[in-house]
C-alpha cells in the first residue's frame, strides 16, 4: 500500500545549499522551495509535512548525535500519523546515515527513504528535483518497510549501498558481495526502534603494510568501545606481528568489540581460508561477512549504543538483522 501522509525531513546537504562568500553552504527555508517546484511541475503527490533539523549541516560534519536526532524525529513523525518518511541529506555521508538508520529503526512499521543530490536545487541541470520527487513518487507507489536510499531513479538497500563517485549523478550503488550469513529469527527488544541509544566511541582502521602494534595501542588508548578493522582480502592481516596480535587480544579482554570487513569492494571476510585470518579470529575479531564499511560501522553503533554486553553485541553482529549480510 502506498504512503498517503509523508514526513519530509530536511537535514541540509547539497540539495538545499545556496551560494555564500566561502562557496556553497547549507541553508534553511527549503520547504517553500519544494512546494514552489511541485506547483510549477504540476505534480500529483501524496500529502507531506515538512520538518527540519536545525541547523542544517554539510553532511561532512555528520556525527552520531545527528543520527540520534534523525531517528528521534522519524519516531515522532510516525507517532503523529506519518506512514512514510523521506529524509533529505548531503551525499558525502549519505550511505553512512542510511546504514546507521537501518539498525536504529529496526521494527519501524513504515518505510524510510533517504535522498539528496549532487547539485543544489535550482542549479542548471541539477538532479535535485528528480531525486526528491522521484523518492516521493516511490513512497506513494508503495515500498517495503525498512530503510532505503533513492538516487538517480534507483531504489537501493540502506544497509548495502555505498557512494562510489564524487560527481556522477549515479554516485550510489550496491556492489555485489557474498551475503550468506544466518538470519536472526527475531529482533530483541533492546534493538527495537523505540529504544534509545547512547553515543559510542568507535574507530575504523585499515590494515596496511607497516602497521605497528603501537599504532593500534595508541588508538585503543582513547577509550575505544568498538573497533572496525579493514582487513586484506578474505580477512587476513599481519599475522607474524606478535605485538599487534597481542594488542588485539588485550583489547578484546578489556571488552572492546572488534569486527573485520574486507578492503575489497566485492569482498567478504571468511577467516578460515588462510592461517593469517585464523590468527585474527583467535584474537577475538568477529567476521562482518560481506558487509560494507558503512553497514558495519552503523551496526556497531546501534548494538553497543543499546547497552549490549560485549558477548551479546558479538552474537547479534554475526547475524543478519535487516539484509546487511544475507540476501
Amino acid at each position: 500500500m502506498g504512503c498517503k501522509n509523508i514526513l519530509l525531513l530536511y537535514t541540509g546537504g547539497t540539495i538545499g545549499m545556496q551560494k555564500s562568500e566561502d562557496g556553497l553552504a547549507p541553508a534553511s527555508g527549503f520547504e517553500q522551495r519544494v512546494r514552489t517546484a511541485q506547483a510549477e511541475q504540476n505534480l500529483n503527490l501524496p500529502a507531506w509535512q515538512f520538518a527540519e533539523l536545525l541547523p542544517p549541516i554539510d553532511s561532512a560534519n555528520m556525527t552520531q548525535h545527528n543520527w540520534l536526532a534523525m531517528a528521534a524525529a522519524i519516531r515522532e513523525g510516525v507517532e503523529n500519523g506519518c506512514d512514510g518518511v523521506l529524509l533529505l541529506h548531503g551525499t558525502d555521508t549519505l550511505a553512512y546515515s542510511a546504514a546507521a538508520l537501518s539498525f536504529l529503526l529496526l521494527g519501524l512499521p513504515v518505510p524510510v527513504i533517504l535522498s539528496g543530490s549532487m547539485l543544489p536545487a535550482g542549479a542548471e541541470n541539477s538532479d535535485a528535483w528528480n531525486n526528491l520527487f522521484g523518492a516521493l513518487h516511490t513512497l506513494a507507489e508503495g515500498v517495503d518497510n525498512g530503510v532505503h536510499l533513492y538516487f538517480n531513479q534507483r531504489l537501493m538497500h540502506g544497509a548495502r549501498v555505498s557512494k562510489l563517485s564524487s560527481d556522477d549523478f549515479d554516485a550510489f550503488q550496491v556492489l555485489p558481495r557474498p551475503r550468506c550469513s544466518e538470519r536472526a529469527t527475531n529482533i530483541p527488544a533492546q534493538l527495537d526502534y523505540r529504544q534509545r541509544r547512547q553515543p559510542v566511541n568507535l574507530a575504523v582502521l585499515p590494515f596496511y603494510p607497516g602497521l605497528q602494534g603501537n599504532h593500534l595501542r595508541a588508538l585503543l588508548s582513547t577509550g575505544v568501545q568498538g573497533l572496525l578493522l579493514e582487513c586484506f582480502g578474505s580477512g587476513t592481516g599481519p599475522s607474524d606481528n606478535q605485538e599487534l596480535l597481542a594488542v588485539l587480544r588485550e583489547a578484546h579482554d578489556k571488552g572492546v568489540v572488534m569486527v573485520a570487513i574486507s578492503q575489497c569492494p566485492h569482498g567478504h571476510v571468511e577467516f578460515g581460508v588462510y592461517a593469517a585470518g585464523s590468527q585474527l579470529a583467535n584474537c577475538g575479531l568477529i567476521s562482518a561477512g560481506g558487509m560494507t564499511r558503512e553497514a558495519a560501522l552503523g551496526k556497531l553503533f546501534a548494538l553497543i549504543g543499546a547497552g549490549l554486553t560485549q558477548a551479546d553485541a558479538e552474537y547479534w553482529f554475526a547475524l543478519d538483522l535487516c539484509g546487511e549480510r544475507a540476501e
